[in-house]
């Protein structure tokens, strides 16, 4: 069974290529980031709205492995699933080429939040996120 909770397809651009013809590396970092991003106006947060009440989810560590090259013009899968350890938000990435789903990078990112600069528990993210973490 499967542990993703949200998914979200692309395309590679021809301008995220490197001379080798595949996707460069900082790339997937961007691909990740827009995926989080859905998720969180999926569970009806906004990161601006966010950030103007003083709450800040910053990456804290990032764990990649990367596993085959995404291409031009290849769709690709962005999946995620969640957990909470503490104060940290641990988000489970993986992305598969959709033509076969063979999985091209699998990475683990750690998220804090800052209220009001200072390192805290949010009740806004907590909720959010509460279905998804098995609490009500």
């Amino acid at each position: 069974m499967s542990k993703y909770i949200f998914e979200t397809k692309m395309e590679v651009r021809d301008y995220e290529c490197d001379i080798e013809g595949i996707v460069n590396n900082a790339n997937y970092l961007h691909y990740m980031e827009h995926t989080r991003h859905l998720f969180l106006k999926e569970c009806g947060l906004s990161f601006a709205e966010m950030h103007n009440k003083g709450v800040d989810a910053v990456v804290a560590r990032m764990n990649l492995q990367y596993k085959i090259p995404l291409r031009c013009d290849d769709e690709f899968l962005s999946r995620l699933w969640l957990e909470k350890q503490g104060v940290r938000y641990v988000f489970h990435q993986d992305i598969l080429r959709a033509s076969d789903e063979k999985l091209c990078l699998k990475a683990t990112v750690e998220l804090v939040c800052l209220i009001n600069g200072k390192l805290g528990n949010s009740e806004d993210y907590d909720k959010a996120f509460g279905k998804y973490l098995g609490e009500s």
